[in-house]
């Protein structure tokens, strides 16, 4: 890959970022307001999508030996307890990681 292509690749995938980072206050900006669809959309996606990211994480979890389930369920538990008592997304998808991190890596 040459230098241009490199350069053009970067200005397209800018270029698409932003646009789909503006979109929405050019469609919906000023005085418009969003349809009901996309309000409603915007309440549940968020949940729904927190429930797919368990799933997918947990869909390898063998339930055999406490090895293969005991360490992700840890993880679950110490993200939810997290979020429930400082409502911070950010600390409990850390503080969760960092926990089974350290059950996998040091525990079993």
């Amino acid at each position: 890959m040459n230098d241009v292509h490199a350069w053009l690749m970067v200005a397209v995938i800018a270029a698409v970022t932003a646009l789909t980072r503006f979109l929405p206050f050019l469609v919906f900006g000023g005085e418009k307001k969003p349809p009901q669809v996309v309000e409603r959309l915007g309440t549940v996606l968020p949940g729904a999508i927190m429930a797919m990211l368990v799933v997918y994480c947990l869909k390898g979890t063998t339930f055999s030996t406490a090895e293969g389930w005991l360490p992700a369920f840890l993880g679950v538990f110490v993200t939810a307890g997290l979020h429930v008592w400082k409502r911070n997304t950010l600390l409990s998808i850390v503080g969760g990681t960092v926990c089974y991190m350290l059950l996998v890596q040091l525990v079993f």
